[in-house]
């Protein structure tokens, strides 16, 4: 099953100092039919203008991922410090587990940012609080969809739950494929770009895709196209501070 939401039902917030769009209930948005999608707890799309810093706060029992969009990504948390800025199409992951503060910031007093934060529930409660994070460039995710974030470790940054995160570039006329099987769900985002879906349905900016399985993806670059596909267990039970 597949369920489209256009760019213009998704909730659109802006600050003095930032933008975003908020895809699922978070701070003051409440939509009772957006609460979260299977282990995927938050999905937003930030912008930051040039020098601005999110203020610490504080987390627990989340894993905290992120995917930087445009400009330049800094980070500062109260467990290992300020870490090394990171560049478009770089990816982090920050294990607040038994608790935490963090901090996300513009790493540019010149450029803006963007970047996709998004939460996972992890399965296991109260971890010790751990950051990954890694460069990619554009050639790492051209023509393809690229696993960056996985529950193996190793090439990709680790996370705490059988969940995925794939990343693409894809140029006019690319084509790639998901499947998901029974008990997983997919969440597809357009950051950029203009895809069609299953030969039918035309995708644009912003637009997003729920699909529970079993359900295969097949996604075709109308014109140039950033993609991230995250894929997570459709039946979830919470655990740590989200089970109270």
């Amino acid at each position: 099953m597949i369920e489209i939401r256009r760019d213009q039902d998704i909730y659109d917030v802006e600050g003095e100092w930032f933008r975003a769009r908020w895809h699922f209930s978070f701070d003051q948005y409440h939509d009772p039919d957006h609460i979260s999608f299977g282990a995927m707890r938050v999905f937003n799309d930030d912008r930051l203008i040039p020098g601005a810093i999110w203020p610490m706060h504080p987390h627990r029992d989340i894993e905290g991922l992120t995917y930087v969009v445009d400009g330049t990504f800094g980070h500062e948390d109260n467990v290992g410090g300020p870490f090394g800025p990171l560049p478009a199409g770089s990816v982090q992951r920050m294990t607040l587990g038994s608790g935490a503060e963090h901090s996300e910031r513009n790493g540019s007093v010149d450029e803006p940012m963007r970047f996709l934060q998004f939460w996972i529930l992890p399965d296991t409660p109260s971890l010790p609080p751990s950051l990954e994070q890694r460069q990619l460039g554009r050639e790492d995710r051209l023509h393809r969809l690229r696993k960056v974030i996985g529950p193996e470790g190793g090439e990709v940054v680790k996370v705490h739950q059988d969940a995925s995160a794939s990343v693409a570039a894809l140029e006019p006329g690319d084509e790639v494929e998901h499947a998901f099987g029974q008990e997983r769900a997919g969440y597809l985002y357009v950051i950029e770009g203009s895809v069609s879906l299953n030969g039918s349905e035309r995708l644009e900016t912003g637009d997003a895709v729920k699909a529970f399985g079993p359900e295969t993806l097949s996604i075709r670059a109308e014109r140039d196209a950033e993609l991230i596909l995250i894929e997570v267990p459709s039946a979830f039970e919470p655990v740590g501070v989200w089970a109270r």
